[in-house]
């Protein structure tokens, strides 16, 4: 036995159904079109989502809610974590850089810090937005909120 005695198990391969090559073959005549109708005829596509005719799920599904476009959609971080990350790094100013080096970010990350947790120490924190709440809380320990 070698490699040229190989051959595909008994009923695994089918032979290739063609169409349209004379009455001898099966398949000439209408080539499996039937008789008439769109479908039998060449250059017929299907609508994308047509279903015989039922109404389609596109249109059946209501449609609700509302995009903003303007929309600005911010990165959350809390104060605890901005804190975390200060005594692991031991630096006392936390830019989106020294963030997005830390994962805590994406390259086009906006940032915006929120309030929860307490600091421990006086933190620079430079940001794209600042809640009022993290505002006074960072000020409150001497450091300062710095905005894009």
């Amino acid at each position: 036995m070698d490699l040229s005695n190989l051959k595909p198990t008994k009923g695994s391969i089918k032979k290739e159904k063609r169409i349209g090559r004379g009455e001898g073959s099966g398949h000439g005549g209408t080539s499996t079109r039937g008789h008439k109708g769109a479908q039998s005829r060449s250059g017929y596509s299907r609508k994308v989502g047509f279903e015989g005719g039922q109404m389609p799920l596109y249109r059946r599904v209501p449609k609700f809610g509302f995009k903003n476009p303007g929309r600005i959609e911010y990165r959350a971080i809390n104060i605890d974590t901005i804190q975390e990350l200060a005594d692991k790094i031991k630096q006392s100013e936390i830019t989106p850089d020294i963030l997005m080096q830390h994962g805590l970010l994406a390259k086009h990350d906006l940032v915006k810090i929120l309030s929860k947790g307490e600091l421990t120490s006086s933190i620079t924190i430079t940001a794209n937005a600042f809640s009022k709440e993290a505002i006074r809380k960072i000020e409150e320990k001497g450091g300062s909120a710095i905005k894009l």
